[in-house]
């Protein structure tokens, strides 16, 4: 169900720039991993949104708040910022960074990322 509520859209708009400009994503890293123009992104941004958040973006935001959140339940300061830029030799990543994995696959491959990060945080 989409999410048209002016005040909550907002809300979740600004957790998802919050964790994106924690990571320090550019604008058009972010967008493409939140999968809006870079346009949308920089209203976003700005706190100038004013459209609703379909099912895709919803999912995608809860992804990207539940990875911020357990990055930095797992890992202390810089490491929690710069992990999702860090070129990663992991299963899954093949030298790629987390935000690339995620923005080039997609939904899968964020749930993939996020449990990832929940296996390391209870010790899987």
């Amino acid at each position: 169900m989409p999410l048209g509520d002016r005040h909550r859209v907002a809300v979740v708009v600004k957790a998802v720039v919050r964790a994106a400009d924690a990571w320090g994503l550019t604008n058009t890293e972010s967008a493409a991993l939140f999968d809006v123009p870079t346009a949308t992104w920089s209203r976003m941004k700005a706190g100038n949104y004013r459209g609703i958040l379909d099912q895709d973006k919803l999912t995608r935001a809860s992804l990207i708040i539940g990875l911020f959140n357990g990055l930095a339940s797992l890992f202390n300061g810089p490491l929690a910022r710069g992990w999702p830029k860090a070129p990663n030799a992991g299963p899954g990543f093949d030298g790629k960074t987390p935000i690339e994995v995620m923005s080039a696959g997609g939904i899968p491959a964020m749930m993939r990322v996020r449990q990832h990060i929940d296996a390391l945080g209870s010790g899987a």
